[in-house]
């Protein structure tokens, strides 16, 4: 698909021949950019950083590297090359023609579903703000500063898709993005995990692997929608989010490989006598920021699910590979509820379980990042097991919202939870410590204390690299 790279706004959605569609997007870009210096990354306007810019929609050479001065970062609009002949694939127009144009009838829903996906882009942004200032390497700061600069982008794509498909009322959603902001008292961000501080490294590697990876699945059942523009935006925007991921994985996977060299070289479990992060804190807020995370799937048995999926408009994670026939009438689905003894198996209709099937993907692929991180731990002959808590624990929203669970998923009362929530979560002395060690290390190649150097560089690039250029 071609490109336009020298435009004023990068796209390859031929933006130079829609005029009109230009000149809103013009208008919206000024507010954009007054909202990246406001809200995005602070004391940052002056550094050249090592960046992956798209330049590109083809999988084998989409990304071009090279120093940004960040507010010079080309933001664009970028969607996934078209599949020819494509189908709704899935609920009652299933087998039909996608939508190159919004329906009428679900035009409400589209823009709900738009909406609510761009609000968590420029929310990460304003979570992670001061972090720069901690940095524990010019790596990782590097890493922060591609994050936000892609969730920039991605709220450049549901822009893209209020202004050109939703007129007045899609320009003024646009308008609201920018409005809303984390932590706001009078204008939060939809979502509640995203007006949580992100106020250390630990918290925000947690964010990036857990939260991050919540993304991952909406927006891969946003990419089975029946409105094309819609599917293609977040197809490509799929490319980008696994490299957020992988700062989460690969942050949280270094702060374990550094506590346990400690406790080997040391002779102790007492990895913070020595300023690093032990393990029982890393499983505390491992605990906080998945709980936090599986709420972002919503209510076990919804009936938005279900007509979002029957009218075509938002799937399941890889709807073509599910062996069924992607209508769920009849069908049936297994789900975890509260019974008069506690934590029960039953099954419930399929397509009002559409959200719990989805959260089922994510916790299994949390899993796996999970085993990854207490391979680390078994390497260095430390009996210790990081755990995913059960899904009862700690939820604000759904079936498990109004009771107290355990880790383990045993249900207990109010006193007890009261009592013993500080053996599962972050005290305010855990906290205290962690930020404690939150202080910037700024020369190259050099890591702080709490965590260990990657095994590799970004793009081929050396670990002692200049990342990141101060002006």
């Amino acid at each position: 698909m071609t490109v336009d790279l020298a435009g004023k706004i990068p796209n390859n959605v031929d933006l130079a021949n829609n005029p009109r569609l230009l000149r809103a997007l013009e208008q919206w870009q000024p507010a954009f950019i007054d909202w990246w210096k406001d809200m995005g990354p602070s004391e940052s306007q002056t550094l050249d950083v090592y960046l992956r810019t798209a330049i590109s929609v083809e999988p084998d050479g989409w990304a071009h590297y090279g120093h940004v001065r960040m507010p010079d970062y080309r933001w664009g609009i970028f969607l996934a090359p078209p599949e020819k002949d494509r189908v709704v694939p899935m609920g009652m127009h299933k087998g039909k023609p996608a939508w190159q144009e919004v329906p009428g009838e679900y035009r409400a829903n589209l823009r709900r579903l738009i909406v609510t996906q761009g609000d968590t882009e420029p929310a990460s942004v304003e979570q992670q703000r001061h972090l720069g200032q901690t940095c524990p390497s010019l790596y990782d700061l590097r890493n922060l500063f591609q994050v936000n600069v892609e969730e920039g982008r991605h709220l450049w794509a549901m822009v893209y898709l209020l202004h050109a498909y939703f007129g007045r009322d899609g320009r003024e959603e646009g308008e609201a993005l920018l409005e809303r902001h984390s932590g706001d008292p009078d204008k939060p961000r939809i979502l509640a995990a995203f007006n949580e501080k992100t106020p250390d490294w630990l918290s925000f590697f947690m964010f990036t692997f857990f939260t991050d990876r919540d993304g991952k699945y909406q927006l891969a059942s946003l990419a089975e929608s029946g409105f094309d523009p819609l599917s293609r935006s977040c197809r490509f925007m799929l490319t980008e989010e696994a490299h957020h991921m992988f700062v989460g994985e690969n942050g949280i996977g270094r702060i374990i490989q550094r506590a346990c060299e400690i406790m080997r070289q040391n002779r102790t479990d007492d990895v913070r006598a020595q300023g690093a992060i032990d393990l029982p804190t890393i499983q505390k807020y491992l605990n906080f920021h998945f709980s936090v995370s599986v709420d972002l799937f919503g209510q076990e048995i919804s009936t938005n699910a279900a007509n979002y999926f029957t009218e075509g408009l938002k799937g399941r994670f890889h709807e073509a590979k599910l062996a069924d026939d992607h209508v769920l009438a009849n069908d049936r689905y297994p789900i975890e509820a509260l019974g008069e003894n506690g934590i029960v198996r039953q099954e419930a209709p399929a397509l009002t379980a559409i959200n719990e099937r989805l959260r089922d993907d994510y916790i299994a692929d949390c899993q796996k990042g999970v085993e990854r991180w207490n391979r680390i731990i078994a390497n260095h002959g430390i009996d210790f097991r990081l755990k995913i808590p059960h899904r009862a624990f700690h939820r604000g929203i759904g079936a498990f919202a109004e009771i107290k669970a355990t880790p383990d998923g045993q249900v207990i009362g109010e006193a007890e939870w009261t009592h013993r929530h500080g053996e599962w979560l972050p005290s305010a002395e855990d906290r205290t410590y962690v930020q404690s060690l939150m202080r910037p290390v700024t020369e190259r190649g050099k890591m702080a204390n709490w965590i260990a150097p990657p095994a590799k560089g970004i793009n081929d690039q050396p670990v002692d690299f200049e990342y990141v250029r101060f002006g």
